[in-house]
């Protein structure tokens, strides 16, 4: 039997296995042991094939901890990555910033001739309902060539990318010019709290002498059939300025209609933000963008408009045709999502206060108050008032003039040799601000090639990566690290 097919034996043994419960945050976790791929050098196609069934072991049970953001209780997962990393040797610094908060720390040492390259990942996810699953989003499932549940692609499939990168890297003694750091995160889905900000204002040390950053945020963009568009790599994103929209009026008997009821109020205001349609805005980065677009698109009108995308808004027919892409109107305008109402909790009662909650991201360059002044006036309400739910901090960008961006595409066109490379801006937003503020150069990747449909899963239901594409980015993660830090 060769090492691959006793490997593969192990594994499905592994999988038959029940897996023990979780232990309690209190505790370190339960680590199921899957079948390690054991190497002397740098591994050849048979070891990849193996390593790629580890990474879905690993996945799967990474996938069981549940690190639901609130209350995230990232300590456990925290504790099972420890434990991960000490079975190969490599030592892990944990910080507990909060109680159940957890941020942990490992670095492999390079020999210095050049500075280090952090691998950054975060460990809670958002809320998964199992009612609109089928599976249970912690249970790890391994059905139909996928690892499926909450995280599998946000982001805990891209941290077991990362992690086996570290943990092929000692096995095969890479000698490494630059140090490689591992760090993974709290609180990075509440947007605050901490997580990266703890670590760049409390313990900046760790991080500050290091010149690159690998994060989320980027693509592997993927037809429906599965084959490879382009390459995404965010060098910025947008900046969110969530907001409270709080409107106030007289409560009262639900029997008793009142002329300023809040509810009534708030659903006008709600109303008018819903029709309002903010001005379009090329960006630098996302006229980039475009014209990289118009390279590869198979319509030729689409090939004019992306050419000079600028002007081609300027018609509001063609406007409205591009902006019928959502992803496209994400980048090319600052946005609001109404995403929570809150009035009465008793049917029969007129509360004093109704109140909805605004996702709104907002462009590079642009000046919150500016926005929310545009905000009060589309409103037009003196009953209605607006809070910042928390600290809006601007947008920021790295440079593609590095040695990290051309070991990104070399890699990505070693693979795919005339898949467009480009650099699309992230509507979301990830933790990748705080480290730009020290100086580091980020880039967001996705190193999982995914289709449209597969993209759906991300805070969406039935999230899943498949197995190949799991593989995939195991590796592609391996050849950016060692091109751009290895000797």
């Amino acid at each position: 039997m060769t090492r691959t097919a006793l490997l593969l034996l192990l594994l499905s043994a592994c999988a038959r296995r029940p897996m023990p419960p979780l232990a309690g945050p209190s505790s370190a976790p339960v680590l199921e042991t899957p079948a390690r791929v054991a190497l002397m050098t740098a591994p050849g196609d048979a070891d990849w094939k193996a390593l790629g069934d580890e990474a879905t072991a690993l996945l799967s049970q990474y996938v069981r901890i549940n690190t639901t953001n609130p209350p995230g209780n990232e300590i456990v997962a925290a504790r099972w990555l420890a434990e991960v990393l000490r079975r190969d040797g490599i030592e892990a610094q944990i910080f507990e910033p909060a109680p159940g908060k957890a941020n942990l720390y490992a670095r492999l040492q390079g020999d210095g001739t050049a500075r280090p390259l952090v691998l950054l990942n975060h460990m809670d996810v958002v809320l998964a309902s199992p009612g609109y699953w089928t599976v249970d989003p912690f249970g790890g499932v391994i059905k139909d060539g996928a690892v499926w549940g909450r995280g599998a692609l946000d982001m805990k499939g891209e941290a077991i990318a990362q992690l086996m990168t570290l943990l092929v890297l000692k096995r095969a003694h890479v000698p490494l010019k630059r140090d490689v750091v591992f760090l993974a995160t709290s609180d990075e889905e509440i947007g605050a709290g901490v997580g990266a900000a703890w670590i760049v204002q409390r313990r900046p040390d760790l991080v500050r002498d290091a010149e690159f950053l690998l994060n989320e945020g980027g693509e592997i963009h993927a037809d429906a059939r599965g084959a490879v568009e382009y390459y995404g790599i965010a060098t910025t994103e947008k900046s969110p300025f969530w907001l409270d929209i709080i409107a106030r009026g007289t409560a009262g008997h639900g029997s008793r209609p009142t002329p300023d009821n809040p509810v009534h109020r708030l659903v006008r205001a709600l109303d008018r933000i819903a029709a309002w349609r903010t001005s379009l805005i090329v960006t630098p980065t996302v006229d980039r963008y475009f014209r990289d677009l118009a390279t590869v698109v198979p319509d030729t009108v689409q090939r004019r408009w992306f050419a000079d995308i600028a002007t081609a808004l300027q018609d509001s027919n063609v406007a409205r045709a591009i902006t019928a892409n959502i992803g496209y109107n994400a980048i090319l305008r600052n946005t609001i999502s109404i995403t929570g109402l809150k009035g009465s909790e008793k049917t029969n009662v007129i509360p004093p206060v109704a109140t909805a909650a605004l996702d709104v991201r907002l462009l590079p360059g642009q000046d919150p108050a500016a926005f929310l002044a545009d905000l009060i006036r589309v409103v037009g309400d003196s009953g209605v008032t607006f809070r910042p739910q928390g600290p809006n901090w601007p947008a920021t960008e790295s440079s593609t003039d590095t040695d990290l961006f051309r070991a990104l595409v070399a890699v990505a066109h070693a693979r795919h040799p005339h898949a467009l490379v480009t650099t699309p801006m992230l509507a979301g937003f990830t933790d990748s601000h705080y480290f730009r503020r020290l100086g580091i150069t980020c880039y967001g990747i996705g190193p999982f090639p995914l289709t449209p449909a597969a993209e759906t899963g991300v805070h969406g239901n039935d999230e899943h990566v498949s197995i190949d594409a799991l593989r995939f980015g195991v590796r592609f993660y391996y050849d950016v690290v060692t091109r751009v830090a290895a000797n």
